[in-house]
């Protein structure tokens, strides 16, 4: 089956199953402990039910919305996701170009395998950097400052977390989440020379931005885990958002809440936008899914921050209804690198496509004729 017959995010994930290898897709697809959190994530949006308004002009669609303070042509944007090269050899900037056809925004990771100037100069469509608050704070400005001098719209500062997540899949199946595998992955490696060599020789999976700020250190001979392990720093608190605010100086965005209490938390500390999130079920299991989290954060402060629902979308009902429940926009995570591994940047276009036109047809099947007309009249919970 080919990127032609994908009818859905889900045909996607079979497609990335038999091209990578067996450790690389776990990597790409588990979570923490039993993924009770990672089911719960998609398995939520079940539970809410869309109201119909028929007899609506629905002759045009208007899907276009802000965030950031900038235009976008749909309310989705691309969530931080390290070392996309690990799925398909275009990377980062397949899925830059792919979100910049779309008109959405596109986020780069920290611990991404492409430089922070070389996403800057794709496309015109605004930008994000997601950033850790690192022990040594002047790394951390090395950051902020490559960021101001590429011209990145928003910055986003991970707060889940201060260890990495127990993610059982990556020990069962050997993935050292670096370009390194473990010796139990060595087989199913080899049944993937392509993806062998260019791990191994061409070396396409250097964490690039790290290994710039610190040259002296190799960041391909150590797990993720290990470095978030030894390098985030445990004694963050909100002190740190406002010194983080106040070097950067724009729209900052914290990634990885969800409670009200947090989120208000976060305003006050000079964030503009909050990333509803747990980490896609990576990190704390037992979580709440972030979709249930939308309606109380945007209750409280929906005339302060800007609310982004990550995690769990694989259908375009998925976003109307986080909409409708009071987020600004959505964001999405496996649900673009399914299509990258499947297809390079063909795949995304493919999948941000397929998501686009399940959103606008919702809509029109609704009765609604923007976005922006979306509120809790359109969506209900079941009891």
């Amino acid at each position: 089956m080919g990127i032609n017959r994908c009818f859905n995010i889900m045909d996607f994930r079979r497609i990335a199953r038999r091209k990578l290898p067996a450790p690389v897709f776990h990597y790409l697809d588990g979570g923490a402990d039993d993924e009770w959190s990672l089911r719960r994530n998609t398995d939520a949006y079940d539970d809410y039910e869309l109201l119909p308004s028929h007899l609506s002009d629905v002759s045009s669609i208007d899907t276009r919305s802000t965030l950031f303070g900038e235009p976008v042509d749909l309310p989705l944007m691309i969530a931080p996701t390290g070392a996309n090269r690990l799925f398909h050899r275009d990377g980062e900037p397949a899925v830059a170009k792919a979100a910049d056809d779309s008109g959405i925004p596109y986020s780069l990771s920290t611990v991404g395998t492409t430089a922070i100037d070389d996403i800057a100069a794709i496309g015109s469509n605004p930008k994000m950097f997601q950033i850790y608050v690192l022990k040594d704070r002047e790394l951390t400005r090395h950051f902020v400052q490559r960021c101001k001098e590429s011209k990145y719209t928003a910055l986003c500062l991970t707060a889940d977390t201060p260890v990495a997540g127990n993610r059982e899949r990556d020990e069962v199946y050997g993935m050292m989440a670096t370009a390194r595998p473990a010796l139990a992955s060595v087989p199913s490696m080899l049944r993937h020379p392509g993806w062998l060599y260019r791990a191994i020789v061409r070396k396409d999976m250097e964490l690039v931005n790290i290994e710039d700020a610190l040259p002296n250190r190799k960041f391909t001979d150590t797990s993720v885990k290990e470095f978030l392990d030894g390098q985030l720093d445990r004694s963050l608190t909100w002190k740190d958002v406002e010194w983080l605010a106040a070097e950067w100086g724009g729209p900052l965005v914290i990634k990885g809440l969800q409670t009200v209490e947090d989120c208000r938390n976060a305003a006050n500390s000079g964030a503009t936008a909050v990333m509803l999130s747990n980490h896609g079920g990576r990190q704390l299991e037992g979580s709440p899914a972030p979709v249930d989290c939308v309606a109380d954060v945007a209750d409280a402060l929906r005339d302060r921050l800007e609310i982004i629902c990550d995690g769990g979308i694989r259908r375009g009902t998925h976003i109307v209804k986080a909409l409708a429940l009071g987020a600004n926009a959505c964001s999405i995570g496996r649900a673009y690198l399914y299509p990258l591994a499947a297809g390079g940047q063909a795949g995304v276009e493919r999948g941000l496509g397929l998501l686009r036109d399940e959103l606008q047809r919702t809509m029109a099947l609704m009765g609604c004729d923007s976005v922006s007309k979306l509120g809790r009249n359109y969506v209900r919970k079941r009891i």
